[in-house]
């Protein structure tokens, strides 16, 4: 009886990925079919990057951002919060080999909240010439037609609201290990679709990726009024997500770009990758919870095993797992490769099954906890906001 309901209860939820699994690729398709943005707008934009530490490939990283094909001014700044942190040397080495291009280490020596990133960033701001200001991650790798391609939404178009925040797809590059690889196949088979399933039912986006966050100072001032400026995200975890959802919330519109960007996956052992994801999870549970706990639909391969054995492998179960396997290849090639252009998805494909064995085994333990280890340090997240382990630890007071 046991092994009955089993294999009913995952005949149910495999059938519900499915039915996932072609709204996802319907999104894809309409995500193709979008009126594109015509290159041609290019006002001066400042770059901003946090750094802290060295990552692989990240020089290579900064130099893509200073081979830029592009008609208007920019800058890079670079924010450290010590002058002896190692990134620092590769900002010198960046001047060095690119000296007609503004870039300027700056010291970021406060500490405006737990998360470091956003602190440096908004101690940045009052140093940024200009009006269109551009965030992402240290390791992002861009082409020659970044800038043009991210900074074109922001053209005024008559009748429609003006956009606020532009952002990126991504992919990322694995570097060797079975956790590196397990992460970069997750990207772009399992969060790119996400995002642009999100996308086409939300009617839009209404949130903004790390990958790259372009924001007018507009609709930055309107979301976060001055003094403000950057500084009330420094509590959140998500930052990226938090920019984006109060920028619309503003009254702006939150787009995407033609611009595929590349990040690099670190090494990971597998215990790094397990904790990483958990992080990653447990942010994105607590940011949108009723999306988040839809994706248990998205494992789709998981379910279907589970079914194969709860059946005995009885025929149903054989074709319905074949069923699955079929749907979850052609959304990993078609978004991965197609939208993505991840050849690594290609190699990888061998992986898609433990990655959706791993992934609900993730999805389900996400709930256990609201506890994050981020660089070394417990945070338990709160309505998005971190909260140090010891602080979340302490009794309330009779004030509370």
């Amino acid at each position: 009886m046991f092994a009955l309901i089993i294999s009913a209860l995952t005949a149910l939820l495999t059938f519900a990925g499915f039915g996932y699994y072609l709204v996802a690729l319907w999104s894809a398709r309409a995500f193709l079919r979008r009126m594109r943005a015509t290159p041609g707008f290019a006002p001066a934009v400042t770059i901003f990057k946090s750094l802290r530490g060295v990552d692989p490939g990240m020089y290579e990283a900064f130099a893509s951002h200073c081979r830029q094909d592009y008609s208007g001014d920019y800058e890079l700044l670079f924010g450290v919060s010590s002058l002896d942190d190692p990134a620092a040397a590769l900002v010198h080495r960046l001047q060095a080999e690119f000296p007609d291009r503004s870039i300027r280490l700056i010291l970021c020596p406060e500490s405006l909240g737990p998360n470091g990133k956003v602190s440096n960033l908004a101690q940045l701001l009052p140093h940024a010439r200009y009006d269109y200001l551009l965030i992402n991650d240290s390791d992002i790798h861009v082409s020659p037609r970044y800038l043009a391609r991210v900074l074109a939404p922001f053209a005024p178009a008559a009748g429609t609201k003006p956009v606020g925040l532009v952002t990126a797809l991504y992919h990322g590059r694995a570097h060797g290990t079975v956790g590196s690889k397990l992460e970069a196949l997750g990207i772009s088979t399992d969060f790119m679709p996400s995002l642009l399933t999100a996308r086409y039912l939300e009617r839009g986006l209404h949130f903004g990726l790390g990958s790259t966050l372009a924001v007018s100072r507009e609709a930055l001032n309107a979301a976060f009024p001055p003094p403000a400026g950057l500084v009330p995200l420094a509590e959140y975890i998500a930052d990226d997500y938090q920019l984006g959802a109060h920028i619309d919330r503003a009254g702006f519109r939150v787009e995407l770009c033609d611009e595929i960007v590349e990040t690099s996956v670190p090494a990971y052992t597998f215990r790094a990758f397990l904790d990483h994801q958990l992080r990653w999870l447990r942010t994105v549970r607590d940011s949108r919870p009723a999306g988040y706990f839809g994706l248990v639909c998205a494992n789709l391969l998981a379910w279907a095993l589970i079914n194969l054995i709860a059946s005995g492998l009885s025929l149903f179960s054989i074709a319905l797992f074949s069923m699955a396997l079929l749907f979850r290849v052609c959304l990993a090639l078609g978004v991965g490769v197609g939208i993505l252009d991840d050849r690594q998805v290609l190699r990888d494909l061998w992986l898609l099954l433990p990655r959706d064995l791993v992934a609900l085994a993730l999805w389900a333990w996400s709930y256990a906890s609201d506890t994050v280890v981020w660089r070394g340090e417990k945070f338990v997240i709160k309505k998005g906001k971190l909260i140090s382990g010891t602080e979340a630890a302490q009794p309330p007071t009779a004030d509370c």
